[in-house]
């Protein structure tokens, strides 16, 4: 048996758009997307003999064919062949799930690096994210792990400049967002704004971290203010923590603020921590050369 292992590593929209309903039922989205340091540990067992198998340490995710991991083993061995003569794919999560922080997404693109590693590399960086895509429209991004302006259904992307050095204070309400209502209450929403997409790619190329925080805007955040007002108050003590700028990541429910300062975003993380909230602190996600 021979046992791989590969992080996979959560992220967060800086800026999400959402257009009009296509006829395919996508609708295009255009979001300026990094990785970050939070992330999921995914063990994988090749040649067990045995069906294959999901197991996560978060009872409320799916195991088995449903779970992305397992969808992503499928799409690797599609595309470059061979038999791994059993799989089990082990997750130990700490990305939040439900959170829009893509945690399924990275798990997916985890297996596909790993996969794509250990059998010498017989898809090319293209070729992997094409069936990244076959598993989830965030996927190709999280193969990647790079800043990147997506557009399309995600599948279309332009390396960006990275994040200045700064921390996120990333915090879960206590619920979950349904994403295909999210899209409905959008399609019959006027939006009161819009992100700034060419002013976002700008601040990112001048380092200028505060306007980056500026500039922060999630178009599905609009959509469930109405119902959970306690957004603002997350949002509220982000500020008054000494956030650069707060926003939603995904389509929610985690709210995130933007530090240049360790200092007080461990003030942030610990005082919402206080209050009930489960919080979690992160950097900018690097890959080596």
């Amino acid at each position: 048996m021979t046992t791989l292992e590969e992080k996979a590593y959560a992220k967060l929209n800086l800026t999400m758009d959402v257009g009009p309903l296509r006829e395919d039922g996508y609708h295009d989205v255009s979001t300026v997307m990094i990785p970050i340091t939070l992330c999921d540990e995914v063990t994988i067992h090749l040649g067990t003999g045995e069906p294959w198998q999901v197991r996560t340490t978060d009872e409320t995710i799916p195991t088995g064919r449903k779970n992305l991991a397992y969808k992503a083993a499928q799409a690797f061995y599609r595309a470059a062949g061979g038999d791994p003569e059993g799989l089990t794919v082990e997750i130990e999560k700490r990305i939040p799930a439900g959170g829009g922080l893509g945690g399924g997404s990275a798990d997916a693109a985890a297996v596909l690096r790993a996969l794509n590693r250990h059998h010498g590399f017989p898809l090319s960086q293209e070729r992997l994210e094409q069936a990244g895509l076959e598993v989830g429209s965030d996927v190709p991004f999280c193969v990647r792990n790079e800043p990147a302006l997506a557009e399309g259904r995600g599948e279309r992307l332009l390396p960006v400049h990275p994040m200045p050095p700064c921390y996120y204070v990333l915090v879960k309400p206590p619920f979950s967002a349904s994403t295909p209502e999210l899209y409905r209450k959008l399609d019959n929403m006027r939006l009161p704004a819009r992100p700034k997409t060419q002013e976002m790619l700008h601040a990112l190329e001048l380092g200028n971290l505060r306007e980056i925080g500026c500039q922060l805007l999630n178009v599905f955040e609009y959509a469930l203010l109405s119902d959970h007002q306690e957004l603002f108050q997350i949002e509220n003590a982000l500020e008054n923590c000494g956030a650069l700028g707060t926003s939603m990541t995904g389509s929610g429910s985690v709210m995130f603020g933007v530090f240049e300062n360790f200092d007080f975003a461990a003030t942030a993380s610990m005082s919402l921590m206080q209050v009930g909230y489960p919080t979690f602190l992160a950097t900018n996600f690097t890959k080596e050369v």
